[in-house]
């Protein structure tokens, strides 16, 4: 778990898509974050101590490395997982929401489009040899200014709130938390799957919490004031 400092930040971009304006200055409270996404190793544990079904491709060997991020996983699973990794640990995890993530990809460095700043992925090294079947290992990537491993990349990765396309313009300044109610759930940075495979920091992404693709995983948060052991 990395410590992400708590203050404020810019949320949103005025050159992407329309629900990402208008651009807002957030307020974030400390929190942790996972340093990597949840491996294929790391959901077996849960699967052996729950007795849940695996997910889907859990024996297709594009996606079965333990070092590869579990995928095909729907909301509901990636928060029983924090459900029983709270448990097992005494500490309360939880996914992260989606201004939480932001201000985390952004590694602390405003206005840049990537975790790495403004030039375009494609110029990235060996960009063009990865991701041939399915997301890679954890962590063989650069870490942003935070050391987080795999922002906008790799796969999607689910958070906590409802989708809301227009939810910017209310502008909650401190910890937004989304909205009460919804159909979709947000998820943020990009995936293996597409073609244009790194999403930036601010670009936003949905869909139903049941939905279970190839291309979804997700990485665990945690109060940074959660003192329970």
């Amino acid at each position: 778990m990395v410590r992400i400092p708590e203050g404020y930040f810019l949320m949103g971009s005025e050159i992407g898509q329309d629900n990402e304006r208008p651009v807002h200055k957030v307020w974030v409270d400390a929190f942790d974050l996972a340093a990597c996404q949840v491996t294929n190793s790391e959901y077996a544990q849960f699967l052996d101590a729950t007795k849940n079904p695996p997910p889907l491709h859990w024996q297709d060997p594009n996606f079965n490395h333990a070092e590869q991020p579990v995928v095909a996983i729907s909301w509901f699973d990636a928060s029983a997982y924090c459900t029983w990794l709270s448990r097992v640990t005494g500490r309360r995890y939880r996914l992260p929401s989606e201004a939480e993530w932001e201000r985390a990809a952004r590694g602390g460095v405003e206005g840049k489009a990537y975790p790495w700043g403004d030039v375009p992925p494609e110029s990235l090294l060996d960009y063009h040899l990865r991701w041939i079947h399915g997301p890679d290992p954890v962590g063989k990537s650069s870490p942003n200014p935070y050391g987080l491993f795999d922002m906008c990349e790799n796969v999607h990765e689910w958070c906590s709130d409802w989708y809301d396309a227009e939810y910017y313009s209310e502008r909650p300044e401190r910890n937004p938390r989304g909205p009460a109610e919804g159909s979709r759930r947000s998820s943020r940075g990009g995936s293996w799957r597409h073609y244009i495979k790194v999403s930036r920091c601010a670009a936003r992404s949905s869909i139903p919490p049941g939905f279970q693709y190839a291309d979804y995983g997700f990485r665990v948060a945690r109060d940074a004031n959660d003192s329970s052991k």
